[in-house]
Order: C-alpha cells, then structure tokens, then sequence
C-alpha cells in the first residue's frame, strides 16, 4: 500500500488547539465565540458516535455553522468515528462525500476502509484519527500515518501521562488528548458491554446507552436508573444521579454494592497543561457533543482562559479555584478526577 504523506500546517496559528464540541448549531457558535480553536461535530445519522435524538446536523445547519466557524477563524472537524456494516457502508461513503462537498476541515474516522476510501476519492481532505481507532501505541499510529496519512491521532482516555510522553517521543503524527468531560473506562472502538443489555453494539449505533433505553423511576428504596430495563444504579436523595451507563453502574461484588468498574466522575485535567505542552501535545479536546449548550459555553470559556495563560507562561501558570467551581458544576456527579491520567497503583 501507497505511504501517504502527513500534513503538517493544520496548528501553525497556535502552540494547541482547543476542540470543543458542537451537539448543535447553537453550540457550535457558543464554542466560536468563547474562543474554540475547532469544533467537531456530526450528521444525523449513525455515522458518529453520539447518534442522539435532537442532536447533530442536517445540511442547511453543517453549512451554516461552517460559515460562521471559518468566519472567525475556527476549524471544523466532522466526526464518521463509528464503524460501518456491509449492508449500510454505502451510507458512510456518502457521509465522507458530504463532508468534502460542505468544505469540513478534517475527518475524525475510526474504520480503515472508510479512510481507504476517503484518501482516494478526496485526497486533499485531511483525516484524524478517531479515539473509536483505539490506538494507544504509536506503532500502531505510524502504521495509520503510513497507510492512510493519518495527520492526528486522538488518543483514548486510558493512557497514564507517562504512556502519553512515550506516544508523543515517537511519532510525528500530532497528539490530540482529552482535557475535560465524561470518561470512557473501556478502550473506545472495542467496547462490546452496553451491547449485551441494549442489543445495540455501541461502535456501529452511535451511542453506549441509547435515550430510548433509558428509564429513571421513584421508588419507596430511592431513584433508579435502568438501561433496557436491567437496574443500573439506585441513587439516595441526597446523591448526584448521572447518565446510566453499564460501565459506570453500581454491582454487588462479595455482598457489597459498589462502582466495581468505574465512579462517575468527569475528567478535568487542567492541573497537567504545563506538563502536556511539554509533551509537545497538539490538541486538548473538550468531551461533550451530547450536553447543552451552556455547557459548551462554560466549559469553552474555562479553558480557553487557561489554555491562553499556560501557553503564555506555563512556569507562572496555575490552577485558578474558579475555574475548577464552574466546572464541577458541569460534571458527572459534580465529581472530577485526572482518571487513567495519574494512576496512583503504577
């Protein structure tokens, strides 16, 4: 197979970027005007992977948010991160046709023969690797980079900050991380759990736990939370409910009902911006395409602030207490963590 070159101009207006999600044509212009360096979004359908009802964009909107993003100088990434099937691949490959027509600044993809495809139909469009791809090792990116000219890697949220310095020492491939949001526990693109209770694989529907499975009900005991009607978690008055995904559920292991596998908990990584620019680290991304847009807004302001003054002086720079109260307001549980970021049993 033909080596492909990477494209390297995509970052030359600033040291990282700032990604911010676009659930919606009016999120989309609250991360522009809070200072988003990108924004990535996706089309109605299960080709990306947060395929909510009222979310996501038609054409008229995808246009019209292009418009307004590359008029105050952000970029658009459009998200084809999930993994087609025989019987509909004529939809992605459409969708790719689609994004190169509307003029979308990158593709985020995950599945090799739709990269195959968008490489020879639309070379010029530059392509990301999706953290769907699960590569967390940069054997694996330079292969991507060489096959498919593969100019970003989004890595997956499971990677301590020492595996995140050794990807970066061996690639020319730019990194692209998450900064702050919701957490995936498992390594993303190979997560098979939800699948078992909804009887929809998460990597091809677009969504771990779909809306239409998801049921909360009073009872005498507390508030429950079902996927499918299989009991997630069982929350007391006075604790934060979050958005029942099975990974994130309480289980009874050895007679006791705990988070086995993973607290909800968002990430928040603000405390490592000096430490990731020394990484050489591309991207920060912002998780969040399915929240509101006030989230958008308040998590986009945050960061920028912060991004802004690290990049300034990262040796005077440090965590302001306000940054860290507005956006514990935004996470799961109102609980933050630097998840696989800092492992405390390494």
């Amino acid at each position: 197979m033909k080596t492909l070159p990477i494209s390297s101009d995509f970052t030359q207006n600033t040291q990282i970027e700032l990604v911010c999600p676009a659930g919606s044509l009016p999120a989309l212009k609250l991360a522009v005007d809070h200072g988003a360096d990108c924004v990535y979004l996706g089309f109605k359908d299960a080709t990306n992977a947060r395929n909510f009802a009222g979310l996501n964009f038609d054409e008229k909107a995808i246009l019209e948010g292009i418009a307004y993003a590359h008029a105050k100088q952000c970029k658009v990434l459009l998200a084809l991160n999930t993994y087609p099937v025989p019987s509909s691949w004529d939809v992605w490959k459409k969708a790719v046709d689609r994004a190169a027509r509307y003029g979308v600044d990158a593709l985020i993809v995950a599945d090799p023969g739709l990269m195959q495809y968008a490489r020879e139909k639309h070379p010029d469009l530059r392509l990301h690797l999706s953290v769907q791809g699960s590569a967390t090792n940069y054997e694996a990116i330079n292969f991507y980079a060489r096959h498919f000219g593969i100019s970003r890697v989004v890595l997956p949220r499971v990677l301590s900050i020492e595996q995140v310095e050794l990807v970066a020492g061996n690639t020319d491939v730019e990194i692209e991380v998450f900064g702050f949001g919701s957490l995936c526990v498992m390594v993303e693109g190979r997560c098979a759990l939800s699948s078992y209770v909804t009887g929809e694989a998460p990597n091809n529907n677009g969504v771990c736990s779909p809306a239409k499975a998801v049921r909360w009900q009073p009872t005498p005991k507390g508030l429950e939370s079902r996927l499918n009607g299989v009991l997630i978690d069982l929350y007391a008055d006075d604790e934060n409910a979050s958005y029942p995904t099975l990974c994130k559920g309480r289980f009874m292991v050895n007679g006791d009902s705990y988070y086995a596998i993973e607290e909800p908990a968002s990430l928040n990584t603000l405390e490592l911006l000096p430490r990731l620019k020394k990484l050489g680290v591309s991207a920060i991304k912002i998780e969040g395409r399915q929240r509101s847009p006030a989230y958008t807004a308040q998590a986009t302001k945050v960061w920028r602030e912060a991004l802004d003054l690290c990049l300034k002086d990262d040796a005077a720079y440090s965590v302001k207490p306000e940054w860290m109260n507005a956006l514990a307001k935004l996470s799961e549980g109102q609980q933050q963590t630097l998840g696989a970021y800092h492992r405390s049993w390494k």
